[in-house]
């Protein structure tokens, strides 16, 4: 049982959005905003729709989540962030083509009040968009301390109590750890010498957590997930996750692949391929990103397959992952999947999926929880990094010491078993096959 004192959600919660007019965002804060004025209904949010079973399977005791744990009211939630381009989000949700018009204009009066601050932004990173609203400074420890100033004057314009920054901005080129990412001393210093392995998503998480607010990496940047972003995570005591939101066909992924170990089904080849058209697309066909999301969507099958424990099923399996920017689809993404297994004696089986989607469709509703449980978080006390987040993303954070999980449905349990734990109740583990 728990001994953890939950503060109350009192007043109002920002969330802070990197990348307030791309599509992801938009798509995110229009549906808020028709969800809040009933125009609209809340689906894909595990924190608005779905239910939770406490105690035994006899006792049919299934509350809503949003009943059972203290999350924060939607009416409470206040949208602002950071992009570099200025122009407010009716025009950016127009510009997404994400959202029909009439979803749009229903509640185009707040959208068009939301207005972004300048966003740090540097070319070297994402090379194939530009902005025009972009801050300056003589170093980026320098753009860091703006941010901090951004979320300070946000939270006082706005009477906020309490804040959450979550990057939903483009992804940046690959980099690796290095010693300038090892401490917080080496990364400040790394700041104001400008070292090119800080990209500005890292400036993001620092100024948040240097202001005591969560952060949520929902990009494969590498952002939140060195040494020294952790270390100031600890020390501030604030909660962290990430990275990059599990929307389409990684989803698809953690759902077949642990159903073929289940089975002891072996698998010879996994091809995925997609075509989307949107400024993802765009900003993936630029190698360097690209390389960035190919190394979060390849983690996904070895880490569930465990081919060192399975030789003879996943020894030798190959997975090739292909993204084509194809700008006639815009954000209605298409993926193909073709998997090469096989059964009983090696006969040979396959499997082909063909996912057609909306990218930020799937992963609007992935903000609002994220939002509303690392708030939870925050106000329990909990600080680092939130594994039993790890059901919202491709290429979850973890500890050092520990192999990520990658299972969607361990990730669904230790998600519930977490609340669960939070307001004391019992944990789930089916152990009396009878009752549990």
């Amino acid at each position: 049982m728990s001994d953890i004192k939950i503060q109350k959600p009192e007043g109002k919660l920002g969330i802070l959005l990197v990348g307030l007019n791309g599509a992801v965002a938009t798509t995110f804060t229009a549906g808020l905003l028709q969800i809040r004025n009933g125009f609209g209904k809340p689906f894909g949010s595990l924190t608005q729709m779905a239910t939770i079973r406490i105690g035994k399977r006899i006792e049919n005791n299934f509350p809503m989540i949003k009943d059972f744990v203290p999350l924060a009211e939607l009416e409470d939630l206040v949208v602002g962030g950071w992009d570099i381009n200025n122009y407010d989000c009716l025009e950016a949700a127009k510009e997404a083509r994400v959202l029909n018009e009439k979803d749009t204009e229903s509640v185009s009066k707040e959208l068009e009040r939301i207005l972004p601050m300048k966003g740090v932004f540097d070319k070297n990173y994402v090379k194939n968009i530009d902005g025009t609203h972009i801050k300056k400074g003589k170093n980026k420890y320098e753009l860091m301390e703006q941010l901090r100033e951004d979320i300070r004057k946000f939270k006082n314009e706005n009477k906020l109590n309490r804040a959450v920054v979550i990057w939903t901005a483009s992804t940046e080129i690959y980099i690796t750890k290095n010693s300038v990412h090892q401490s917080i001393e080496s990364f400040e210093k790394g700041m104001k010498e400008n070292h090119p392995d800080i990209a500005p998503s890292m400036l993001y998480a620092y100024a948040s957590l240097a202001e005591g607010i969560p952060f949520i990496n929902g990009a494969p940047n590498l952002t939140v997930d060195i040494p020294a972003i952790l270390e100031l995570a600890k020390k501030n005591s604030v909660p962290v996750a990430g990275k990059d939101f599990k929307t389409g066909q990684t989803l698809i992924k953690t759902v077949l692949a642990p159903m073929f170990k289940a089975r002891m089904l072996g698998l010879k080849g996994w091809f995925s391929t997609n075509i989307l058209g949107n400024k993802d697309g765009l900003v993936l066909d630029e190698p360097g990103s690209f390389k960035t999301k190919e190394e979060s969507k390849l983690s996904v099958l070895n880490t569930i397959l465990q081919p060192e424990l399975y030789p003879d099923l996943y020894g030798n399996f190959y997975h090739k992952v292909r993204i084509n920017y194809y700008p006639p689809r815009g954000d209605d993404k298409e993926g193909w999947d073709n998997i090469d297994m096989f059964g009983w004696l090696g006969y040979p089986m396959q499997l082909k999926v063909n996912f057609l989607c909306k990218d930020s469709i799937l992963a609007a509703p992935i903000v609002l929880d994220l939002v509303l449980f690392m708030d939870l978080a925050q106000r329990a006390g909990l600080n680092g990094i939130q594994e039993w987040l790890s059901f919202y993303f491709k290429s979850p954070i973890h500890s050092p010491n520990v192999v990520p999980e990658h299972d969607l449905f361990i990730q669904q349990m230790k998600l519930k078993n977490t609340l669960r734990t939070l307001m004391n109740e019992e944990t789930i583990t089916h152990i009396n096959a009878k009752l549990a």
